[in-house]
């Protein structure tokens, strides 16, 4: 089985964001922090060299698969910022209808800018993505 790439490393944050190219997306990414911890509860952490998650939790896959991961975070990257936020919510198209101009994947939100999106409607969505994996895994989920 192959090793999970994506771990919580000793990195620092602002150093990270420091670095990020785009000036905007600085000023986005230090935003956002601030919108994820006061949600979240808990402080940024650097998983893998470029995703900022907040609190943690343990997941196992029927296929045995199984590892840490960031209960939420994002990541700005080069082209857009990949917000991090469970699909399995009931609410996330009706969310995302409300969100602004964005892209979505299968469990990432990407947008250019926050100036592009609703942060009310952000916010919802990011406590939604938290309740769901503090639902999905209580006995891990710090």
């Amino acid at each position: 089985m192959a090793d999970t790439k994506t771990t919580w490393t000793d990195a620092d944050v602002n150093d990270f964001i420091n670095n990020v190219d785009n000036e905007l997306k600085r000023r986005d990414s230090f935003e956002l922090i601030e919108i994820f911890k006061s949600l979240s509860g808990f402080e940024p952490k650097m998983w893998g060299p470029s995703i900022i998650g907040f609190g943690k939790y343990h997941y196992k896959y029927a296929s045995g698969h199984e590892g840490d991961a960031p209960i939420t975070g994002f990541s700005p990257r080069k082209d857009a910022i990949a917000l991090y936020l469970v699909p399995e919510s009931e609410k996330r198209e009706e969310m995302l209808s409300r969100l602004g101009k964005h892209k979505s994947g299968k469990s990432c939100v990407y947008v250019k800018k926050l100036a592009d999106i609703d942060r009310d409607v952000l916010k919802e969505m990011i406590a939604d993505s938290i309740a769901h994996i503090t639902t999905l895994y209580p006995e891990t989920a710090k």
